[in-house]
C-alpha cells in the first residue's frame, strides 16, 4: 500500500451509517446516514441534510456513493461482533465473509446490516481490499475469571463468553494518550455504554458481555438484569422478539424516564438519570478493584465527552480511591479503524 493511503472507513450501526474518508491519518470528508427506516430518517454530507427515505443500509450505501468519494485504496469495516471464531481484525475473504453470517446470532441487531454493506462495497470496487476491525478484538486476551460466564459447560461451549465491546474506540483512546497508565480505566458513555479496565495497554475486564445489551444501563438498553425477570416475562407470554425489542429499545434511560433516552432532556436529579450514574459509578469502582487502584480515568462516547455533570456525579464518591486523574476525550474510532487497515494490510 502506499505511504499515503486513501483508506475508506465504515463505520455500520444498527440504525446508522458513518463514513470517513482518510488520506493517511487526514481525514478529508465526512457524512452519516442516520435514523435508517425511519421516518426520521437524513443523511448528512458536507454540512448538507438530505431528508428522503433511507429504508435500509442499502438504501444509505446508495447515498454515500452518489457522494462521489473518489477511489480507495482500501476499505475498513467497524464490525461488532465476531463470534467464537474470529477473534482478530482480518482482511476479508470468502472465508471470513462465511464465518461472519454464522455470527449473526450473538449481534442480530448489527451483523445482518455491516454485511449488507460489506457485500454492497464488494460489488462496487470488487478489487479494492477490505478489512473487517472487530470491536471484540481488544479483548480476545481477557483473563479466564472475567471472559467465563457462570453457566455448565455445554452452554460455554455454544460459544457463551463474555466478548466485550466498545474495543475501537477503547484502542483509539489507548492510541491518543502520549503516556499508557499502568491502571487505566476507559468509561465510553453514550447511546451504548460500558467500562473497561486497562492494566498496562491491555484489556483485563470490561461490562458488556455476550452482546453490547449487558453491562451498566444505557439510552435504551436495559444493561445487566436478573435473568429472572426474563423468564417471569415469557410465563407471563411475552415471546423472543417482544423481550429482545423490550431490552434493546425499550429500556435504560428511556425506559426508566418514559419518554428518552437523551441525557440532555432528562432533568437534574430525575430517577433515570440518577440510576445512570450509579451504575456507571459503580463499574468504575468494580474496574479499579480488578486492576488494584487507578491512575487515569477517561470519559469517551457522546455523553463521556460532552456531559459534564455526569462526568461529576460518577466522580463524586470515588475518593475513596486516592489520587487519579480525570479526562474527557473524543473517541477517534473512524480513524482507528483507518490505522487498523492499513497495519493488517502491511502485515
Amino acid at each position: 500500500m502506499p505511504e499515503t493511503r486513501r483508506v475508506l472507513a465504515l463505520n455500520c450501526g444498527s440504525s446508522s451509517l458513518k463514513f470517513g474518508v482518510y488520506s493517511g491519518d487526514e481525514l478529508v470528508a465526512e457524512g452519516e446516514a442516520e435514523e435508517i427506516g425511519l421516518p426520521e430518517a437524513k443523511f448528512v454530507w458536507k454540512g448538507q441534510t438530505t431528508d428522503e427515505p433511507i429504508g435500509d443500509h442499502n438504501a444509505a450505501f446508495a447515498l454515500m456513493r452518489r457522494a462521489g468519494l473518489g477511489e480507495f485504496d482500501a476499505v475498513g469495516h467497524r464490525v461488532v461482533h465476531g463470534g467464537p471464531k474470529l477473534r482478530d481484525h482480518f482482511r476479508l475473504t470468502d472465508e471470513g465473509l462465511r464465518e461472519l453470517k454464522e455470527a449473526v446470532p450473538f449481534a442480530p441487531l448489527h451483523l445482518p446490516s455491516s454485511i449488507a454493506v460489506i457485500e454492497a462495497v464488494s460489488k462496487w470496487m470488487p478489487k479494492v481490499p477490505q478489512v473487517i476491525c472487530l470491536d471484540t478484538a481488544f479483548h480476545k486476551d481477557l483473563p479466564d475469571v472475567a471472559k467465563t460466564l457462570p453457566f455448565s459447560r455445554v452452554v460455554r461451549e455454544m460459544g457463551v463468553e463474555r466478548y466485550g465491546f466498545h474495543g475501537l474506540s477503547v484502542e483509539s483512546i489507548v492510541a491518543q494518550l502520549e503516556r499508557v497508565p499502568e491502571r487505566l480505566v476507559v468509561a465510553h458513555l453514550g447511546n451504548g455504554s460500558s467500562v473497561t479496565a486497562v492494566l498496562r495497554g491491555k484489556s483485563v475486564d470490561t461490562t458488556m458481555g455476550l452482546t453490547p445489551t449487558g453491562g451498566v444501563m444505557m439510552g435504551t438498553r436495559c444493561g445487566d438484569a436478573d435473568p429472572g425477570v426474563l423468564l417471569y416475562l415469557m410465563r407471563r407470554g411475552m415471546g423472543a422478539e417482544a423481550l429482545e425489542n423490550l431490552v434493546d429499545h425499550e429500556s435504560g434511560l428511556k425506559g426508566v424516564s418514559g419518554r428518552s433516552s437523551d441525557v440532555r432532556e432528562l432533568r437534574e436529579g430525575e430517577l433515570a438519570l440518577r440510576m445512570f450514574v450509579y451504575q456507571v459509578k459503580k463499574a468504575v469502582a468494580g474496574m479499579a478493584a480488578v486492576l488494584g487502584g487507578v491512575d487515569l480515568l477517561v470519559f469517551t462516547g457522546g455523553i463521556g465527552e460532552h456531559s459534564a455533570g455526569v462526568r461529576d456525579g460518577v466522580c463524586g464518591g470515588l475518593e475513596f480511591l486516592g489520587q487519579f486523574e480525570v479526562k474527557a476525550m473524543a473517541s477517534q474510532e473512524d480513524l482507528q479503524i483507518s490505522r487498523i487497515t492499513g497495519r493488517v494490510l502491511l502485515a
